[in-house]
Parts: C-alpha cells; sequence; structure tokens
C-alpha cells in the first residue's frame, strides 16, 4: 500500500476499468478539468446506482462492470466502480473504509466502504458514494469532506489507508452471498490480522 497517486491508476480484476461499458461511461463523464470529471464521476454513481440494502436489490454486485450493469451494490461495490470511472479518466483513486456500527451505538461493527481521489492543488480527498436518503447527505465539495457517516461511536474509527485494490475479506463478503440481506447479515469487519 502507498500514497504514491501513480500507483492508483491500474485496473485489477475489480476495478475493470477496461470494460467496454465502463470505459464508454467514463468517456461520457468526462469534464472541462480532473474536477469536474471527478464530480460528474462522483454524482453519477452517487445519484444513479442503487444502494443494494437501502433498496433491497439483487444480485449482489461486487466488480465495477458488474455494478453498472445491474446498477446496485453495496457501498463497496458502489467504491469499485466509482474508482474504475476515475482511473479510466487517468484520476488517481483508491477505497477508503470506515469501521462503523451496524445500528445505532453499540457493536456489532462492519467496514464502510468510500472512495480517496487524488485532485490537483489538493491531495487526496476522501468522498462517499454510497447514496443519499433522508439521514444521509454526502456531497462533493473539495477541500472540505462531506461523508456520508463520521466516527462517532465506541468503536468506530476511520483506517487511513488508501488501498490500491479492495480489501480481500469486503471482495469475499460480496462473492459468498447471493442476496442483499445475506450480505446484511453478514457484513464485513476490519480484517483479523
Amino acid at each position: 500500500m502507498t500514497a504514491d497517486p501513480d500507483d492508483y491508476l491500474e485496473a485489477c480484476d475489480i476495478v475493470n476499468f477496461r470494460d467496454p461499458a465502463v470505459l464508454r461511461l467514463s468517456a461520457d463523464l468526462a469534464g472541462a478539468d480532473v474536477l469536474a470529471t471527478a464530480r460528474r464521476c462522483f454524482e453519477f454513481v452517487r445519484d444513479e446506482i442503487r444502494h443494494s440494502s437501502d433498496h433491497k436489490l439483487n444480485p449482489v454486485t461486487c466488480v465495477a462492470s458488474d455494478v453498472l450493469l445491474h446498477r446496485t451494490g453495496y457501498c463497496y461495490a458502489k467504491s469499485h466502480l466509482l474508482c474504475a470511472l476515475l482511473r479510466a479518466n487517468g484520476i488517481p483513486a483508491g477505497m477508503c473504509y470506515q469501521r462503523l456500527t451496524v445500528d445505532g451505538d453499540a457493536p456489532p461493527h462492519c467496514l464502510h466502504g468510500l472512495n480517496a481521489i487524488f485532485l490537483p492543488d489538493i491531495g487526496w480527498h476522501r468522498v462517499d458514494a454510497r447514496g443519499n436518503r433522508e439521514d444521509v447527505l454526502a456531497e462533493f465539495c473539495p477541500p472540505r469532506e462531506q461523508l456520508a457517516f463520521a466516527s462517532q461511536h465506541l468503536g468506530e474509527f476511520d483506517l487511513p489507508e488508501i488501498y490500491v485494490n479492495p480489501l480481500p475479506n469486503v471482495v469475499k463478503c460480496l462473492n459468498d452471498f447471493e442476496s442483499w440481506d445475506q450480505v446484511l447479515n453478514n457484513l464485513p469487519d476490519v480484517p483479523v490480522v
């Protein structure tokens, strides 16, 4: 893991931005500059890809091209698509995670997926395209962060790393379960080392 922006431009099996549909969309979302392109990609994923548990939607998606095809995904999957769209436009992007309580202020805990984008004159900036709802308002407003959730309860924290590839336990969760509610009942937590 590194924070060198050049390391955050590659495709992988999950962030498969060389997929024709992802490439077409990334070209359509390209703006006049990096900031405009990043904003358009963020807003597309936040607003046009429905959050699996908010909308009770299947199938469970993980790979960026599948998220786009089915227009649904958990926060992790949505972060994979946003990462792919940004990288396809030559904008360094990685995955970030928060550890949050699942419901309320007590355990259990789970990971929440979001992104970091390398922006000119700003550097690394975190954004959260999980999708807004009545109690969630995530925006693209650099240099200020406006994420979906804040770490505020006991046991909650932001993982400081920016990952080139998704965490293996996140990918395993999304690949092991077939329905949105199975994922909801088995959300990944901080990896055990």
